[in-house]
């Protein structure tokens, strides 16, 4: 048994949970123990109570009570096995990489991280993209399981601090495309609906948000404020639509539940517009029928941020997965139609 001990966070290990630091200096510890220990505030930083949650920064102090001696010498972290289909079919998602980011064209379909039923996901098949590195890229947002596009990872941890900071101050623009029912009018608007957790929902995937009027969501516990912007860029008479969204703020399902509640769900979204849901004002449904896909049409395309390290203006942006391709040659559309910022260009 050791004694109490005082441990400082070193430079590049901030911005972590207090429980995965514990882990990586103590890997012998179970992760029940180092809960019980936040529990009964054994576990300390700067003196502080934790939860295992909890981020540490850089310089911070962690008291770290009495801890049982390992029994034999600790246990080398055994990577994950990815295999060789898997790992070219990752590495031929990525459209940019340098020495610091790495981003993904994600296929529709593959969770962006794992869950209770979810084994293959991007977080586990980053294994495949180190390049040369000794540790694995980190993510530092998500996409819903069925929404392809841009998705960036960080190949260092000071770099996933930076662009998760600059995602949640909201310093990134994301535009998404989407092909959705009927026509939005007016053709260019603001999504103001709160958007509050369903009921009896699950998690991840198995969350169904619902929308509130902006008036209610101070008195609805768990509600947050959304906001989406929308442009109508191109229509098929008024049975459906191609439409931009920039999500200002970054709720799960926002888009995906904002359309739906104004009448135009998201082609193929099952979840938010199944096929029986009427759409108002023209009749249609999320499901378009004939030679359309019934796959979700969410695409994020473009994604603008400050490098962290060069602090250079990149814009990386994404190709139309298969389905939303044949869907747009269905309708006679092509990319190039569409301005990189639809609004900017709109004013």
């Amino acid at each position: 048994m050791s004694g109490v001990q005082t441990l400082t966070v070193a430079a590049g290990e901030g911005g972590q949970r207090l429980d995965r630091w514990f882990r990586r200096q103590f890997p012998h510890v179970p992760q029940g123990r180092i809960e019980k220990m936040c529990r009964k505030g054994e576990l300390r930083v700067d003196g502080g109570r934790v939860k295992p949650a909890t981020r540490v920064e850089e310089g911070q102090s962690v008291r770290v009570p009495p801890l049982p001696d390992p029994d034999g010498p600790a246990p080398k972290p055994v990577a994950p096995q990815v295999s060789k289909a898997d790992a070219e079919m990752i590495r031929a998602a990525v459209i940019w990489k340098d020495d610091h980011i790495i981003a993904l064209n994600k296929p529709p379909g593959l969770p962006t991280q794992g869950g209770s039923k979810q084994t293959r996901h991007v977080d586990g098949l980053a294994e495949a993209l180190k390049f040369g590195l000794d540790e694995k890229p980190r993510l530092v947002h998500r996409l819903d399981k069925d929404t392809s596009g841009v998705l960036l990872l960080a190949r260092t941890r000071a770099v996933a601090q930076a662009l998760t900071a600059a995602i949640r101050h909201r310093e990134t623009r994301k535009i998404y495309w989407a092909v959705v029912a009927g026509v939005p009018r007016p053709y260019l608007g603001e999504i103001k609906y709160g958007l509050v957790k369903a009921p009896g929902g699950g998690k991840g995937q198995g969350e169904k948000m619902l929308c509130i009027h902006p008036r209610e969501v101070e008195r609805t516990p768990g509600a947050k404020r959304a906001v989406t912007l929308y442009a109508t860029l191109f229509r098929v008479a008024e049975r459906a639509s191609w439409v931009a969204m920039e999500p200002i703020t970054g709720r799960t399902h926002q888009l995906r539940a904002h359309m739906a509640e104004i009448g135009h769900p998201i082609v193929g979204d099952g979840k938010y517009g199944g096929s029986s849901q009427e759409n108002l004002g023209d009749g249609w449904g999320a499901k378009l029928g004939g030679v359309i896909s019934n796959k979700l049409h969410l695409h994020a395309r473009m994604m603008r941020f400050e490098h962290p390290v060069t602090g250079k203006l990149v814009t990386i942006t994404a190709p139309l997965p298969e389905h939303m391709a044949h869907t747009f040659e269905t309708f006679g559309w092509t990319p190039d139609l569409a301005a990189e910022d639809p609004f900017e260009a709109l004013g």
